[in-house]
């Protein structure tokens, strides 16, 4: 119900104190009355325009600068232009030239969750200033720079002053999730919004050397106002990893530092009212962006502002991070690409599907903290966090889901039946290789049977999930007619495949609810037939009898339940439906035919 006398516009009265903050990135911001000053600029760092106002800027900053060029991902439920501005000093105007181009590639967007903004103003200066200013031209002579301003059109223009409660600013702000209500950095893998499938396509054809995802943090106070983070070395790109942790947090740290901003690891508290009870060092699975890109193999990296910083402050340390990021892309990229390269070549015989949280503390990092006091609450009954505003630094565990679970060897391929062949169009989005079957084959492959799977009792992202309980392993030959799907391991994209098709990966399509008809049974028997059947079946197997007679005496539930009694006879006759919780894709070995 809504309240009967609406908060304040401005919510800033109720977030902590204010850190005062000076920098030397606030040079790149140009006076409100300068020609080319950003919609951003112009309100003194306030606000950030809406779409319209930024395509048009966008619009008019590219006739003026020939080294821009401005094309659509594709558009939105809403009817949205999704755009992307690419900047090249040799002219490439389209995915084709970018991935053709010799240079390495930057892929950055802003706004995925639109009232996370900060990214989009700080890159409309940033490419400004390596145009028609020229002052930071130098950044796009050796690397090409691929911008979206706005992934979530649609959620950018559900606009207004109460978006983000914790958030200082802009004063008005885009939306979380879609028109559609998904959230698109839960959506990589299952890829339900539109707006998704536009990305995935773009990235595939940009096929860039780096990605961001810009973002603001939720979350507790600290000292930090540009975090960021990826998955570590015991992710799916071990070696990406290590660049990205021995190479590129120097680099970018020691920019954001120069430039007068406190870069930070990726930060999620333990226990939000004491930060000395640890920091969470995140895993991320392939449905958020980060995770994603460590599965395909691409270096990709979590930007995460600190979201009680001041708007202005945010956006001019993004403007250092897009800039770093573009620096250490001409200075290293040669030596990125190599070591992509040795990632996607790669051949593991196993896979892990998912992470599990060691027992001991991954170990200790000297937090930036602000000081803290608790208070007991009248209104919620517990003890509360109060910040004072006040910086220290505290020595406090570090933990989190770094241990590899549910280990599984790679198969010789996954073969689709040509009834599921539709998810072919899921295995194109994310430029997975397959093969169609022209006649009908018999394979000996490896099935699962699931016959403790679950299906949740909520919606979420716009999905029924479904728990596959522990899988029971069947093998033998099974025919594939044509039209079926044949998905080799051995190819660049062998993590990611793995993921989708192996049941018990988080972010399977199965456990995306992907296949809710395997879980319905759809023929039944009739007792005055079973009962005779039933009969005749113990005197031909005096085993069965035994069988029978014995769980009547230790499952009192079963005793009592005529039908399910009834269920223990059916489920051994021919007449039972074989393909009732049977996984339909299925596995073929190494070395098998």
């Amino acid at each position: 119900t809504a309240p009967a006398t609406p908060p304040p516009a401005s919510h800033l009265s109720h977030l902590p104190p204010q850190i005062p903050w000076s920098g030397a990135s606030e040079k790149f911001q140009l006076p409100a009355d300068d020609p080319w000053a950003t919609p951003f600029e112009q309100s003194g760092g306030l606000d950030s325009p809406d779409y319209d106002t930024t395509v048009r800027w966008l619009q008019h900053l590219v006739e003026s600068a020939p080294e821009l060029t401005m094309v659509s991902l594709g558009a939105s439920p809403e009817g949205r232009e999704i755009w992307a501005v690419i900047a090249s000093t040799e002219g490439a105007t389209n995915a084709a030239a970018v991935k053709a181009s010799g240079r390495p590639t930057l892929f950055a967007h802003a706004g995925i969750h639109s009232g996370e903004i900060d990214g989009k103003d700080a890159g409309m200066m940033l490419l400004r200033d390596m145009t028609v200013r020229g002052n930071q031209r130098a950044l796009i002579e050796q690397v090409n720079f691929v911008f979206v301003p706005i992934f979530s059109v649609d959620a950018h223009e559900r606009r207004s002053e109460h978006s983000r409660i914790n958030q200082r600013g802009p004063r008005v702000q885009g939306w979380r999730t879609t028109a559609r209500n998904l959230n698109l950095n839960r959506d990589y893998t299952k890829a339900d919004a539109l707006e998704m499938r536009h990305m995935l396509r773009a990235l595939e054809a940009f096929d860039p050397d780096l990605y961001l995802d810009l973002h603001v943090t939720d979350g507790a106070d600290y000292a930090y106002d540009i975090t960021y983070g990826f998955n570590g070395e015991h992710g799916w790109s071990p070696a990406i990893a290590r660049w990205l942790n021995e190479r590129y947090r120097p680099f970018v740290d020691a920019r954001l530092e120069e430039m007068g901003h406190i870069p930070g690891p990726l930060i999620f508290v333990v226990d939000q009212n004491d930060i000395r009870k640890g920091m969470v060092q995140w895993t991320a699975g392939p449905r958020f962006s980060n995770g994603y890109g460590d599965a395909r193999h691409l270096p990709t990296v979590l930007l995460e502002n600190h979201s009680l910083k001041p708007f202005r402050q945010r956006v001019l340390g993004t403007y250092v991070f897009l800039e770093a990021n573009l620096r250490v892309l001409a200075e290293y990229g040669k030596e990125l690409r190599r070591v992509v390269a040795e990632e996607r070549a790669a051949r593991p015989d196993s896979v892990h599907l998912a992470y599990a949280m060691p027992a001991e503390p991954l170990g200790t990092i000297d937090f930036r903290a602000v000081r803290e006091r608790t208070r007991l609450s009248e209104i919620s009954g517990r003890l509360v966090p109060e910040w004072t505003g006040e910086t220290t630094t505290v020595t406090i565990p570090v933990v989190g889901n770094a241990a590899r679970d549910r280990m599984v060897a790679l198969p010789e391929a996954w073969w689709i039946p040509a009834a599921w062949s539709d998810l072919g169009s899921l295995l194109d989005l994310h430029g997975i290789a397959y093969e169609v079957v022209e006649d009908t084959v018999e394979v000996e492959v490896v099935s699962y049977r699931l016959p403790d799977a679950k299906i949740a009792d909520e919606p979420f992202e716009g999905r029924v999930r479904v728990d596959p309980g522990e899988p029971v392993i069947e093998t033998g030959p099974r025919r594939f007619l044509p039209g079926a799907l044949r998905v080799p391991a051995d190819q660049p994209l062998r993590t990611l495949a793995a993921l989708l098709l192996e049941p018990l990966s988080e972010d399977s399509i199965f456990q995306w609810g992907g296949m809710l008809e395997i879980l319905q049974r759809t023929e039944y028997f009739e007792a005055y037939v079973l009962e005779p059947m039933a009969r005749a079946m113990m005197e031909e197997d005096p085993g069965l009898r035994a069988a029978f007679e014995e769980r009547l005496t230790q499952d009192e539930d079963f005793a009592g339940d005529a039908r399910a009694r009834l269920e223990f006879f059916y489920q051994r006759t021919p007449y039972f439906d074989d393909r009732w919780k049977l996984y339909p894709i299925a596995r073929q070995e190494r070395g098998r035919e």
